[in-house]
């Protein structure tokens, strides 16, 4: 019991006393990246977005939604909301496939497809998306979560 109890001061002690050296020259574990979050109300109005490449995390969210159409089977429906986890490279293109970690509509299984698919459908048509050289080096192989909520027709103004 008492050698369980002194491994950790033992590590600590060699960590404070060379680094990596205590270990041999191995590097410690790194973390994960963390998750870059972010929400957008669809469909955009027209003029939210820009132009000009996104520059930063606030305009990259916008740019990736922009493609986001109500599909059919979806529109009579309030609220639904799905997020979707993906990764970009430098050049804005998608790395591998978006997965939809999240869904939830007010239908039953053939709206919740309805769902994914629109919102699969519009990462592709709007990727690669516009990145200024700063923000795709930042953001490269990094994960990014992205919600998007749907009021339904309240929402719209109707």
């Amino acid at each position: 019991m008492s050698l369980l109890v002194g491994l950790p001061a033992i590590g600590l002690a060699l960590l404070a006393s060379g680094g990596a050296d205590a270990f041999g020259g191995i590097e410690p574990w790194r973390t994960l990246p963390q998750t870059l979050r972010g929400t957008q109300h669809v469909p955009l109005r027209a003029g939210e977005t820009g132009q000009a490449p996104a520059d930063t995390l606030k305009a990259l969210y916008p740019a990736l939604a922009a493609c986001w159409r109500v599909p059919e089977g979806l529109s009579r429906f309030e609220r639904a909301e799905i997020t979707a986890r993906l990764s970009l490279r430098r050049d804005g293109s998608v790395i591998g496939t978006p997965q939809v970690t999240f869904a939830k509509t007010p239908g039953d299984a053939k709206t919740r497809d309805i769902l994914i698919r629109a919102t699969l459908d519009a990462i592709a048509r709007c990727t690669p998306v516009r990145l200024t050289p700063g923000l795709g080096g930042a953001i490269a192989g990094r994960p990014l979560a992205l919600r998007f909520i749907y009021d339904g027709p309240r929402g719209q103004g109707i």
